[in-house]
């Protein structure tokens, strides 16, 4: 059911809050002395816990077609709206007590965090491609400026540049791959776009390019070799808190806007239910499949060496990109829901395993490797939840991130994609191995000074619950593969 833009206001109240608590904040800032500014945090606090309940609502309702068939609201899209509203929550209490966002103009960081969550909810419902890329954009550059916030800080200044430039070659690509797609088609709208290709004689090289250069925009966002250049140095520069939400928010905004316009434009459903066919003879999925099995590879393996913290969770983000392609190039419910869930429970322990790092970092303004080791001793709940949160990223079991595997490597097998699923188990053995490098500093290594670490109250609170998930999903993970199974219902379905 397709609805006039009037008319598409009444399913658009998680967007419209967002946008009213970003002004809110910017407001409300004008009007307070510096010393009252953190208050700003706790109405973006407010703002994002309002549009996570009005998301909520929306599950009961029937799929719907925005704004001249600009956004789709089904329940694929509600799935990332939830995902989205809940990690940007979550950033915004890690920033409350970082020493890195003390200083600053907070009201503004608060304000550009909720920009990213408004685009990151936009894209995953966006069924055409200058939405798509009007999305892409407000993602992108709110998280330029959110990289560089530290601007007396070189390191994060050169972060945001790198980011910026690599950014900006993507987008300019990408765009060049959607315009190809127009000249092709006609039309902007991806499920016009997807049957005006099957129905019409097309220029094989031409479509060929222009997959390529919409991949690369979309490889850009979840990090994917060879689009992952800018991630490292990224990660390593900027501030924690922010380093923390682009390892989760922007990287499953780029994994569904893939979805979305691979599932749309270059596949169709085939006589079988939940199966897709890829486009003509363009195999595009062995492509990805060869991509996966790179990123997972060079993340892993460029991990081992790393000495700094953040720059190992950030190729450790690069290979779990790898993991994640594994189910999307299946082309079925299958891998569909193998992503999905392996999302899921990734936010909880990547975001448990930044909370660990950026506790320390308040204590020990540092973010080395080597300055873990004795934490077990000086800091013992904070250095048992890393190792959770570390144990799950690996696989092992009893926590989530097994089971997330589980369902990848069983969908893989299932399908007798037997090549890529052994390569995902080599690299979880290789993971492995710098996984357990941080908890062998942390428990079996003598630090230099032993005075315990006390760490805040909110940080230590917030580490539980993100533990509880990452070990119940672990032992009982029905209600969220149900719950995942649900949101593939109506996905693309129009």
């Amino acid at each position: 059911m397709s609805l006039s833009n009037l008319e598409s206001l009444n399913y658009f109240y998680p967007e419209l809050i967002l946008i009213c608590s970003a002004l809110g904040v910017i407001l409300l800032d004008l009007l307070l002395i510096r010393r009252e500014r953190t208050i700003t945090a706790y109405l973006a606090l407010l703002g994002l816990a309002i549009s996570f309940l009005e998301a909520s609502k929306l599950f009961s309702g029937n799929k719907v077609v925005l704004f001249s068939q600009m956004i789709a609201l089904d329940q694929f899209a509600l799935f990332f709206k939830l995902f989205f509203l809940f990690s940007t929550f979550m950033v915004v209490l890690f920033s409350v007590r970082s020493e890195e966002i003390k200083g600053t103009d907070q009201a503004e960081y608060y304000a550009l965090l909720l920009a990213v969550a408004l685009g990151m909810i936009l894209i995953a419902s966006a069924v055409d491609l200058l939405m798509i890329y009007i999305s892409l954009e407000l993602i992108s550059l709110t998280s330029y400026l959110l990289t560089g916030y530290l601007k007396g800080n070189r390191r994060s200044s050169e972060a945001a540049l790198k980011y910026f430039i690599y950014g900006a070659v993507a987008s300019g690509v990408m765009i060049y791959g959607m315009s190809l797609i127009y000249g092709l088609t006609g039309t902007t709208n991806i499920h016009a776009v997807g049957k005006a290709l099957f129905l019409q004689e097309t220029y094989p090289l031409t479509l060929l390019l222009a997959t390529i250069f919409v991949l690369a925009g979309f490889g850009y966002k979840i990090a994917a070799v060879p689009f992952h250049m800018w991630c490292p140095d990224v990660y390593e520069g900027a501030p924690t808190p922010v380093t923390a939400f682009l390892s989760v928010g922007p990287k499953a905004a780029g994994f569904a806007v893939l979805i979305r316009f691979f599932y749309g434009v270059m596949a169709r459903p085939s006589l079988e239910e939940g199966v897709w066919i890829p486009l003509g003879n363009l195999n595009w999925p062995f492509l990805i499949a060869v991509l996966s099995a790179v990123t997972m590879t060079l993340g892993n393996l460029v991990a081992i060496a790393q000495s700094n913290i953040k720059r190992l969770l950030a190729y450790s983000s690069i290979a779990h990109a790898g993991y994640i392609l594994m189910g999307f190039v299946l082309l079925n419910d299958q891998g569909l829901r193998a992503m999905l869930f392996y999302l899921a429970v990734y936010l909880f322990m990547n975001l448990g395993a930044f909370l660990v790092v950026i506790a320390v970092l308040n204590k020990l303004n540092t973010e080395e490797i080597v300055d873990y080791r004795g934490l077990g001793w000086r800091a013992p709940f904070a250095a048992a939840a890393l190792t959770v949160f570390l144990l799950s990223l690996t696989g092992i079991p009893p926590f989530a991130g097994f089971i997330g595997k589980v369902y990848l490597f069983a969908a893989l097998i299932k399908k007798e994609v037997y090549w890529l699923a052994v390569v995902g188990i080599l690299n979880s053995v290789v993971a492995l191995y710098y996984y357990a490098g941080i908890v062998k500093k942390m428990f079996l290594e003598e630090a230099p000074d032993t005075t315990p670490l006390k760490l805040s109250p909110l940080y230590l609170t917030l580490m539980l619950i993100l533990i509880i998930p990452t070990v119940l999903f672990g032992v009982y993970w029905a209600p969220l593969v149900n719950f995942t199974d649900s949101c593939l219902k109506l996905l693309l379905s129009y």
